[in-house]
């Protein structure tokens, strides 16, 4: 027993000693709040990401109350979307969004949410290049607009909320792009209920998008695939009442030659 005792005490020493050791290697022990916050800053200032991040995740850790240590929380989710880590920063700012709902900064903390989303619109648009939409999620965008529009709604005082607003605009005919995108896609392969669907959905949720008058033209071509000559009709008769110059008709009916997003299919 004694043998054991003597074996854990040194043991236990030795560890302390590791752990005593591996303090004396970090040079910040001792720093103040405001010295952590000021080389923090620095960091930030030289684009070194990562040493910002650790900067400031040792001054939550030892100050957690006060305003640095609530600054430092909204500086971690930015220095973590600047360093492209989508995930953790999009927690950090939704952390202190929980934790301090009328912070004079939350403001912010909504906008940086919409912004990290915003810009995941890049992998979405990439339809540009890559036309079959149909395995993409725009759900990044649609939480985008989310945040946004709580920075417009909850603070439209906020020095943000000019920005945010006119990226709504952007987002919504974003999404209404994507509806179209995908109803073009299931046109294709003659998924006409799916088609009239995506193309439906469109036309309710974004009416003042510019895409709008194609999501009208599939609209009509769906209904007039499966039989359903009243809707078809209907659907025409609203693209022509809205659209009455519209590239999508001819003498005020449908065309009947392909549209563009077509001409490699020769069965349309």
């Amino acid at each position: 027993m004694f043998r054991i005792l003597v074996a854990a005490a040194l043991a236990a020493a030795a560890a302390l000693s590791g752990c005593a050791s591996l303090d004396a290697t970090d040079e910040t022990i001792g720093w103040s709040a405001q010295r952590l916050y000021g080389e923090a800053k620095d960091a930030q200032a030289s684009r070194d990401w990562q040493k910002a991040i650790k900067l400031l995740e040792k001054l939550e850790a030892r100050y957690p109350y006060g305003r640095y240590a609530q600054q430092a929380q909204l500086e971690v989710a930015y220095c973590q979307y600047k360093d492209g880590e989508r995930a953790p920063a999009i927690a950090a700012a939704d952390r202190f969004i929980k934790l301090y709902p009328n912070h004079p900064n939350v403001d912010y903390a909504w906008y940086l949410k919409g912004l990290i989303n915003f810009n995941e619109l890049q992998g979405l648009l990439s339809w540009l290049t890559t036309p079959d939409m149909s395995d993409r999620d725009p759900k990044a965008s649609r939480e985008a607009f989310v945040a946004f529009k709580e920075v417009v709604t909850r603070f439209p005082q906020s020095r943000y909320a000019d920005d945010a607003g006119a990226r709504m605009r952007y987002l919504v005919n974003a999404l209404a792009n994507n509806e179209v995108h995908v109803a073009r896609y299931y046109m294709k392969r003659g998924a006409f209920v799916a088609a009239a669907n995506r193309a439906q959905y469109a036309i309710e949720h974004y009416p003042q998008a510019p895409s709008v008058e194609e999501a009208m033209f599939i609209l009509a071509r769906a209904y007039d695939s499966l039989g359903m000559k009243d809707l078809r009709d209907s659907a025409e008769r609203v693209l022509t009442k809205n659209f009455p110059q519209s590239v999508y008709l001819k003498g005020g009916t449908l065309k009947k030659t392909a549209p563009w997003w077509r001409l490699w299919d020769p069965n349309w």
